[in-house]
């Protein structure tokens, strides 16, 4: 937050205090009642009858040059928020008016996370965590992205406040999906989201599935994202889903 209060050094410090300390004190006030105003209008809940969903999730979009690193605090700048949900009804308004994964060209992310859970593996509720990674051939992305959410959003992955968000990642050659989860190390419940994964998208029993920690990406030179996974263990084929 930018502060732009400074002291007046122009005029007589000792006459004007008073008044000074109180139109100060008007100008906090008012800043803190518009600022809690914002926080009233950006709180987003299910409308009548409307379905409401056990989280609110947040629809991001990122697009990036290919081959180019960026810091961390770029790739946060670049992460743009579409909007927020809280209901299936909200969630469809925003879906159905969104491009899909495989009409989208370059280097472009669709991410969708709990509300409050930015989609950086820097933030706490992802620190500790790591994700589940799938490759497509191209012409699949559009399908599995949204079988893959909507078990998100229908808790179908039963690992309590494990889950995160999701990514699909739109490359040249082929497209990337990916579940994040909060603990990395607890072993049952990464397993438990590698099945529901292959059961929600019905994959083939041979599909490679890789499991990567958020420490791993950060550890790793240059901050190249989900998409530096085009460039990772090319020997490892894509999935060729029916």
């Amino acid at each position: 937050m930018n502060n732009n209060l400074k002291d007046d050094d122009s005029g007589d410090h000792d006459q004007n205090e008073e008044n000074s300390t109180q139109k100060d004190g008007e100008k906090e006030k008012t800043e803190r009642d518009k600022n809690q105003s914002s926080s009233k209008r950006k709180a987003v809940v299910p409308g009548p009858a409307e379905h409401p969903l056990q989280y609110n999730y947040t629809f991001w979009y990122s697009r990036r040059t290919p081959g180019r690193p960026t810091s961390s605090q770029s790739y946060e700048q670049n992460i743009k928020q579409i909007g927020t949900f809280a209901s299936v009804e909200q969630f469809w308004r925003f879906y159905s008016h969104m491009v899909r994964p495989g009409d989208l060209t370059g280097h472009s992310d669709f991410h969708l996370f709990k509300e409050g859970i930015k989609p950086m593996w820097e933030d706490d509720a992802n620190k500790n965590g790591g994700k589940w990674i799938i490759r497509l051939r191209k012409g699949l992305a559009s399908r599995c992205w949204e079988n893959l959410i909507l078990a998100m959003l229908g808790e179908q992955f039963m690992v309590g406040e494990e889950i995160c968000g999701a990514v699909v990642s739109v490359r040249f050659q082929e497209d990337i999906i990916s579940i994040w989860n909060k603990t990395a190390s607890d072993q049952a419940t990464t397993a438990r989201i590698r099945d529901t994964l292959r059961r929600v998208l019905n994959l083939p029993p041979n599909t490679i599935m890789e499991y990567k920690t958020h420490t791993d990406s950060i550890k790793m030179p240059g901050r190249l994202g989900p998409q530096r996974l085009l460039f990772q263990n090319l020997w490892k084929p894509r999935l060729n889903v029916p």
